[in-house]
C-alpha cells in the first residue's frame, strides 16, 4: 500500500490525541495516589484542588515541551551554542505561561463545579483530574505545534480573570470591593496569596509575550531593509523606520516596566510595604498612558485603528478617574477598568504582531519565488526570435 505523508496540521492533531491519552492516564494515576497516601491535613478541599490543578499544569507543561521541541531544528550545535540556548529559554518561558494559565483556570473550574455538586464532587476527583489533564494535554500539544503570538496573547486574560475570581470568591472579607483591589491581597489568607500570585504571574507573562513581540518587530524590520536593498525599483518594497533601534528600546523598556509593575503589586502587600506597593500600583497607569499615546512612534507598522483605539482607552481611563475624584465612582472600578483595558490592549497589540508575522512569512514566500524565477530566467538561453524575452 502507498504510504501517505501527513502534513503539519494533521501531525499536530495526531500528536494531540496521543498526548490526550497519556496525560489522562497520568492525571488519573497521580490523583489516585494522592488521595490514597496523602495525610489528612492535605485532604481538605482547597489543598486537594491545588494538587489536582498542579497535576494538570504539569501535564500541560510536559505536553507543550514535547510539541514545541519535537520538530525543532534549533537544538543542534551547527549554529553554535547561542541558538539552542535561546530555544531552551523560549521553551522554559512559554512553559511558565502555560503552567500559570492551566493551574489558575483549573482551580477556578474546580471551585465552580464544587459549588454546584457539593460533597458529591469528592468521589469524582480522579475522573475529573484525568479529563482535565487529557483535554489540556491535547490543547497544549496542538498549540505548541502551531504556536503563534495570537495563541500566546489569548492565554493572558484567562488565568488573570480566573485567579482574581478565585481570590474574590474565597476571601473572608466580603466587602473588599468597597475599597480597592489592594485590600483583596492585603492579607496572609489563601485568597490573598492567590490574588498576589496571579498578579506576579501576569507580570511574568507580559514580559515573556513582550519578548516575542519585540523579536518579531526586529525580524520584520531586518527583512524589510534587506528587501529594500535588493528591490529598489519595487513600488511595494518595505520602508525603513528612522531611529528604529531607539524606538524598539523604548517599547521594550515600557513593556518590561509594565510587567514589573504587575509583579511589584503582587510581591509587595500594602500593609508591610505600602511605599513600594503604591509606586507599582500608581506607576502602572502612567506607563500605560505613555504606551497608548506613544504607540504611533514606537510601532508605526501597527494599524492606525489600533492607535486610535489606544487613545480612546486612555481618554476612557482619564474620564473614569475624574469621575472617581468627584465621588461618583470607586477606586475598585477604576482599577478594574484600567487593568482590563491594558490586558485588552495587550491582546490586540500581540495579535497585530502576529498579523505582521503572517504577512512577513507570505512576503518571504513571494520573494523566494521571485528570486527563483529570476535565476531561471538568467540560466535560460537567449531567444533567437525575441531577444527581450
Amino acid at each position: 500500500m502507498e504510504r501517505m505523508v501527513m502534513g503539519r496540521h494533521q501531525r499536530a492533531e495526531t500528536g494531540g490525541l496521543v498526548a490526550f491519552i497519556l496525560c489522562a492516564f497520568a492525571g488519573a494515576v497521580g490523583m489516585n495516589l494522592y488521595l490514597e497516601y496523602a495525610p489528612a491535613i492535605w485532604q481538605v478541599t482547597q489543598r486537594r484542588f491545588s494538587v489536582c490543578s498542579g497535576i494538570v499544569a504539569a501535564c500541560a507543561v510536559l505536553s507543550f515541551c514535547s510539541g514545541y521541541m519535537s520538530h525543532s531544528r534549533s537544538m543542534t550545535l551547527k549554529a553554535g551554542w547561542l541558538v539552542p540556548l535561546r530555544r531552551t529559554f523560549e521553551t522554559l518561558a512559554l512553559s511558565v505561561v502555560y503552567a500559570a494559565t492551566t493551574f489558575l483556570s483549573t482551580f477556578a473550574l474546580l471551585g465552580a463545579i464544587n459549588e454546584m455538586m457539593g460533597t458529591l464532587f469528592v468521589g469524582y476527583m480522579s475522573s475529573v483530574c484525568a479529563a482535565f489533564a487529557g483535554v489540556v494535554g491535547y490543547m497544549t500539544f496542538v498549540q505548541a505545534e502551531m504556536m503563534s503570538a495570537k495563541t500566546l496573547a489569548s492565554l493572558l486574560p484567562f488565568f488573570v480573570v480566573s485567579g482574581v475570581c478565585v481570590a474574590g470568591l474565597t476571601t473572608d472579607d466580603p466587602y473588599w470591593y468597597h475599597n480597592n483591589f489592594s485590600q483583596l491581597g492585603d492579607r496572609t489568607t489563601f485568597a490573598a496569596t492567590m490574588f498576589n500570585s496571579t498578579l506576579m504571574l501576569a507580570g511574568v507573562c507580559v514580559i515573556i509575550v513582550s519578548y516575542f513581540a519585540v523579536s518579531e518587530l526586529v525580524t520584520t524590520e531586518r527583512l524589510m531593509r534587506l528587501w529594500h536593498d535588493r528591490t529598489r525599483d519595487d513600488p511595494n518594497r518595505g520602508y525603513d523606520i528612522p531611529h528604529f533601534a531607539l524606538r524598539i528600546a523604548v517599547l521594550s523598556a515600557l513593556l518590561t516596566v509594565s510587567g514589573l509593575a504587575f509583579i511589584g503589586i503582587g510581591a509587595f502587600r500594602y500593609t508591610p510595604h505600602n511605599l513600594m506597593h503604591n509606586i507599582c500600583a500608581k506607576g502602572l497607569p502612567f506607563v500605560m498612558l505613555v504606551l497608548f499615546l506613544m504607540l504611533p512612534w514606537l510601532a508605526p507598522r501597527i494599524s492606525k485603528v489600533v492607535m486610535v483605539g489606544s487613545d480612546l482607552a486612555a481618554l476612557l481611563c482619564a474620564g473614569f478617574w475624574g469621575n472617581m475624584m468627584l465621588g461618583h465612582n470607586t477606586l475598585t472600578n477604576v482599577e478594574a477598568l484600567a487593568g482590563m483595558l491594558f490586558l485588552g490592549w495587550f491582546i490586540v497589540f500581540s495579535r497585530q504582531i502576529a498579523a505582521i508575522e503572517a504577512d512577513r512569512v507570505s512576503m518571504e514566500l513571494v520573494h523566494a519565488q521571485t528570486a527563483e524565477q529570476r535565476e531561471r530566467r538568467e540560466r535560460m538561453p537567449e531567444s533567437r526570435i525575441a531577444s527581450d524575452r
